[in-house]
């Protein structure tokens, strides 16, 4: 028989007066260092095309695209490497500290980007640096984003949770949307030829004084207050990890599998298959996918208003049911072949990624322990990207090019939208639970509980009886 965990009946304790400056300090340089980081690492995505020519110059069409998007999906490969070990350190050392290493990272491997060599110059060697460089890339974000929305929603009230850690999906957004926005005024200000030939360069290099603008926001704030009340700290994160959250992070990943592909899906991918399938011209894809992901950035928080509002399971449900019932529609629409639309194609795609972004930002931190949350959280969420996000683009151009149809990107996430559903159906409700806590340090029961349509998310008033924890 196949149990489901209780949500919390303990009253909330992560509640640290935090005052209302300090949360918006908090919450800006969340915000500030993620944009940095996933700025840099989008830039890679858009590039794609002109990367495939400068560093596979003998490869051609379909080839030449899937050599680029394999080391796509190499820099993710170290996502869940990056993950463990800023985690660990994470649990280990504080959170602001990692962050801080994290962020300088990923602007010093992606300003290396552009300073590369072409294959021209140095042969194969080119691609050998530029892989070198995404690995440097992979290692740092697999830190960052599980340890920024840590950091924020461990200052956050425990009933504004998803509001405030909205900020992280809103900046993962926002930062596509700087990368495409960047690479439409290039484009269209330099020539595509002036952009194949140095042009590509300049939003790689862009990163090295971006790094440095976060690096002095971050280093000004405190440590979380969560982490420094916390005394049970783990001399070994991972192994305790491993050992007492394998089920949780197991049905979270299968989850965070549907967040990981609707977004690369929607950002990253969408551009290529405009540009190489449907065979729009460059500034109508760029312009269309910049407008799609500033209205993403801009609904985050009302998602997280949302989510706060129903609860979490509902949420994930929704993102289910609108990514399985949109992908294919959305496709459709988009192969027409005009500006409007190759927009219209993703906004509708656009509703079931932000709601899947926004909900999986708040589950990273609600359903592991203080103890080891950065670890158990970087670690679930990096190794489902590295299996379905940073495999995405190389995934739908295989299946295009196998298959034929130009729709098989979106078959695939209509199928792995089906397998999250599923998952979720394995998931508690977390919303206003004690953050002390994980899920597996409660109770088991056979029945999952469901927040009424019609009341506002709050905490559990405390009752007398003792946790057990399940080792």
């Amino acid at each position: 028989m196949t149990t489901n965990y209780q949500s919390s009946t303990a009253q909330p304790t992560n509640t640290s007066e935090v005052s209302p400056q300090t949360l918006r300090q908090v919450t800006f340089a969340g915000f500030a260092g993620t944009v940095v980081e996933w700025f840099d690492f989008a830039v890679y995505g858009f590039m794609a095309t002109i990367i495939a020519t400068t560093f596979f110059p003998e490869s051609t069409g379909a080839v030449a695209l899937l050599q680029t998007f394999a080391i796509f999906a190499v820099a993710f490969a170290l996502r869940p490497v990056g993950g463990a070990i800023f985690g660990m350190l994470g649990d280990r050392i504080g959170r602001k500290s990692v962050l801080i290493l994290t962020v300088l990272l990923m602007s010093g491997s992606t300003a290396a980007i552009g300073l590369l060599p072409s294959y021209e110059q140095i042969g194969i060697w080119a691609a050998v640096l530029l892989t070198a460089a995404r690995c440097l890339q992979g290692l740092s974000a697999g830190g960052e984003y599980a340890g920024a929305v840590t950091y924020v929603i461990e200052h956050a009230p425990h009933d504004q949770r998803a509001r405030w850690g909205s900020a992280m999906p809103t900046a993962t957004f926002s930062a596509f949307a700087a990368a495409a926005l960047l690479s439409y005024l290039l484009t269209t200000g330099l020539g595509e030829a002036a952009m194949q030939e140095w042009g590509w360069r300049i939003p790689f290099l862009i990163a090295a004084p971006l790094g440095l603008i976060a690096f002095w926001i971050r280093r000004k704030l405190g440590e979380s207050p969560m982490f420094q009340e916390d005394d049970t700290t783990e001399h070994a994160p991972l192994r305790s990890t491993l050992r007492t959250q394998a089920r949780p992070m197991m049905i979270l990943a299968g989850y965070i599998s549907l967040t990981a592909l609707s977004f690369y899906i929607f950002s990253t991918y969408m551009t290529t298959f405009l540009r190489e399938v449907v065979q729009l011209e460059a500034v109508p894809v760029l312009a269309s996918n910049v407008i799609a992901l500033t209205l993403a950035a801009c609904m985050a928080p009302l998602g997280g208003i949302i989510c706060d509002r129903f609860g979490r399971r509902k949420t994930m449900f929704a993102s289910a049911i609108l990514l399985g019932g949109t992908a294919i529609p959305g496709y459709m629409i988009a192969a027409g072949a005009t500006f409007t639309t190759a927009l219209l194609g993703q906004i509708l795609i656009m509703f079931g990624t932000v709601a899947a972004n926004v909900v999986t930002a708040v589950l990273l931190t609600e359903i592991f322990p203080t103890r080891v949350r950065y670890t158990a959280s970087g670690v679930t969420y990096n190794v489902a990207y590295a299996l379905f996000g940073g495999t995405a683009p190389y995934i739908a151009t295989w299946l295009i090019d196998v298959t034929g149809n130009p729709l098989s990107p979106a078959i695939y996430l209509t199928v792995i939208a089906a397998g999250a559903f599923i998952a979720t159906t394995l998931m508690p409700e977390t919303a206003g639970r004690d953050l002390g806590l994980g899920v597996d340090d409660e109770p088991i029961t056979s029945s999952i509980p469901v927040l009424p349509a019609d009341s506002k998310v709050k905490a559990s008033k405390p009752k007398a009886k003792k946790l057990k924890t399940l080792a």
